[in-house]
């Protein structure tokens, strides 16, 4: 949910003009797809129909690269935020962060 939030907020500005915003936009936009695939690999029980993959791991493994993309992106989106930037997107981006 909170993904989705910082995706709307920025997706609503001109964050194609730089290229912090384009990152923060990237791993927010890729976690948020990702999230809903598993989320409907679990609804539908399709795991249990494909034992060969660890899905323990599968699941460490995602929750880990979403932490460490995440935190980066929220470094990169705060430390990217200043009312001389744009101030006519600042309340987004500060929200956003």
């Amino acid at each position: 949910v909170l993904g989705l939030l910082v995706w709307t907020l920025i997706a609503g500005t001109e964050y194609f003009l730089y290229p912090a915003f384009g990152w923060v936009m990237f791993v927010a936009v890729f976690y948020w797809v990702l999230t809903v695939f598993f989320l409907i690999i679990y609804m539908t029980m399709t795991y249990t129909r494909i034992p060969q993959v660890p899905w323990t791991t599968v699941g460490l493994c995602f929750n880990g690269s979403a932490f460490i993309l995440y935190l980066i992106a929220a470094i990169v989106d705060a430390s990217s935020v200043t009312k001389e930037l744009d101030s006519h997107n600042y309340n987004s981006w500060a929200a956003s962060s």
